[in-house]
């Protein structure tokens, strides 16, 4: 999703933690690389203890873990700029009761954007499992991000981000979109709708 820019909360800055800091930065690239950038998320008895330890909120230690964990989130995103063209695709996939469609790629100098809808019965009995989060995923070569999106009774439209932008003769690429519970969480609830473009 889009993130407002970070306002700097106040002009003070003792000079004197700035080694310290220097130290957490290191410490935490160190951290990345030792977990092979896979860290997970500790156990809470794990944090209940550092927090008596070190004499801090267990609540904001898990805030602080929560953020790393989340890290790939504040990976800089690419707007897209100068709209080239639509890209027809034409293409829907019904499956347990949800009717998803891809129309078009909006194709920019820098990006391309594709738009998946959903649809549903609201009378249905899956009404109450509407779908959650999906996320996008081409191969390792390409960057997506869902940037906006929103539902309302029946429908629900959600807005991702390529980059770089898919090649206008893209045959043969696949857009897999994966479904998770909430947008943070990393465990997926096994749903996957496979685009084959053509």
């Amino acid at each position: 999703m889009k993130r407002m820019p970070y306002i700097r909360p106040t002009e003070h800055y003792d000079q004197q933690i700035i080694e310290i800091d220097e130290q957490i930065c290191a410490l935490i690239k160190q951290r990345k690389e030792r977990s092979d950038n896979n860290p997970g998320f500790p156990p809470f008895e794990y944090i209940s203890d550092w927090a008596g330890k070190f004499e801090l909120y267990e609540d904001f230690l898990k805030s602080v873990f929560g953020t790393l964990f989340n890290e790939e989130h504040f990976k800089p995103m690419v707007e897209p700029t100068d709209f080239k063209k639509h890209i027809a695709v034409l293409q829907s996939i019904e499956a347990d009761e949800f009717f998803y469609t891809l129309t078009s790629i909006r194709q920019y100098s820098n990006a391309s954007v594709i738009t998946l809808s959903i649809d549903w019965d609201i009378t249905s009995e899956l009404y109450a499992n509407k779908p959650n989060h999906f996320e996008l995923y081409i191969d390792k070569s390409y960057d997506c991000r869902m940037t906006n999106g929103g539902s309302s009774s029946g429908h629900a439209a959600y807005n991702y981000v390529v980059s770089p932008p898919l090649a206008d003769d893209n045959s043969g690429i696949k857009l897999e979109f994966r479904e998770f519970s909430p947008p943070l969480k990393k465990d997926g609830t096994g749903t996957e709708i496979v685009f084959k473009l053509e």
